[in-house]
């Protein structure tokens, strides 16, 4: 089987955009063929990444109407939603439809239109994720977040500030990223007094509500010589869930869906843990951090903490984390945060990351759905 390579990316201004979903998918849409120097009558599938655009605008179709808007018919197009880790699952169709031969030049998008609604109206939106049994009992995603950092913290140990600590790392991480929602730096004692949201996490423990879109064009590995010689190729890729009730779960503070998706991953890529170079995870919540780097083999189970304590996941140190501010300073659009991630990776790997740039060859995203219910895991390397 030929390799699948990605020659293309973009990414708008994450944040409070004036813009509807509609124009901030084809902004990102156009913006990648340009960076390809590819014509929209070249693509084969048209995919888009989105949780909900019915739910929040009213608005369903939305992948005809991109296909009109960038003149890409007649692709063939799909939405590809798996609630917030629906990115992910895009860039695991776009793999599959190259990988497969039905298609030669994949085009995918990944988008959500947040901000108009209220933080309540959003949260309710977002919490409809959850299992029956526990949203009836007024359960939000938030709450398993606090219930979880409590456990985590009692259970091994760790300090609270140890979480303020990823806070403050991405921040600092985010002042870099034009693209963030959030670019300025925060103090330890800011996030630790900010107001409680579900204790022991705070306001600053949390991603922001947010508008944005991106985008990635795959094609075989031959077609993309023929393109360009800064080209990225999917080195492995894997998806796995979890429980769908959260406390059905042996230990709430691993999460298997991760564990699994990047053994897949890993395995396909013939790589580990410590073949990566650079990682942008899941931070919706800071505890969450803790629990990806942890369960994706780059600490042991229970030193993530210790981690953050240490200067390990800093942008010198052993294995950095989320360079580009990651969901907590550069945003979370639901559907557009887990092809943003791999965006990141592949600037990282072909070198083109600015002034975010590392010594990097290789890159892994961890695109997490829900509070782990299902996980894709994705390794690019550079060429």
């Amino acid at each position: 089987m030929e390799r699948v390579a990605i020659i293309g990316a973009s990414m708008t201004q994450f944040g409070q955009r004036d813009a509807w979903l509609q124009e901030l998918l084809a902004e990102a849409g156009q913006a990648c063929l340009d960076d390809a120097g590819v014509s929209a009558d070249e693509i084969d599938h048209l995919y888009l990444s989105n949780m909900a655009s019915g739910e929040f605008e009213g608005q369903t179709g939305s992948m005809n109407y991109l296909a009109h808007d960038l003149a890409a018919m007649p692709s063939y197009t799909q939405r590809i939603d798996q609630t917030s880790s629906s990115g992910g699952a895009g860039v695991y169709a776009a793999y599959q439809s190259i990988a497969s031969g039905a298609s030669e030049m994949t085009l995918l998008v990944g988008g959500e239109k947040m901000t108009h609604c209220t933080t309540a109206e959003a949260t309710d939106v977002i919490a409809s994720i959850t299992h029956r049994a526990e949203y009836k009992h007024g359960l939000t995603l938030p709450s398993f977040a606090g219930l979880t950092a409590r456990l985590y913290l009692d259970q091994y140990d760790a300090p609270r500030e140890s979480l303020g600590k990823v806070a403050v790392k991405n921040h600092k991480n985010g002042v870099h990223n034009p693209h963030a929602q959030f670019q300025k730096e925060v103090d330890l004692e800011t996030v630790l007094e900010s107001p409680i949201v579900a204790d022991p996490l705070r306001l600053y423990d949390f991603c922001p509500i947010t508008d944005g879109s991106a985008a990635l064009l795959f094609c075989p590995e031959s077609v993309a010589e023929q393109y360009t010689d800064d080209y990225a190729v999917v080195a492995g890729v894997g998806g796995a869930t979890d429980t769908h009730v959260v406390h059905e779960r042996a230990d709430p503070t691993t999460m298997r869906g991760v564990v699994e998706s990047s053994e897949i991953a890993y395995e396909m890529a013939d790589m580990g843990p410590d073949d990566i170079d650079v990682a942008e995870l899941h931070d919706m919540f800071t505890i969450l951090e803790f629990l990806q780097s942890e369960d994706l083999g780059f600490f042991e189970k229970g030193e993530g903490w210790k981690a953050i304590e240490e200067g390990k996941t800093e942008l010198d140190g052993e294995i950095p984390v989320n360079p580009s501010g990651g969901l907590k300073s550069k945003g979370h659009p639901l559907g557009a945060s887990g092809v943003a991630q791999v965006y990141e990776i592949y600037k990282q790997v072909i070198g083109d990351a600015d002034t975010q740039q590392l010594d990097a060859d290789v890159g892994l995203a961890c695109n997490v759905g829900g509070f782990g219910n299902c996980v894709i895991t994705t390794i690019l390397e550079g060429q």
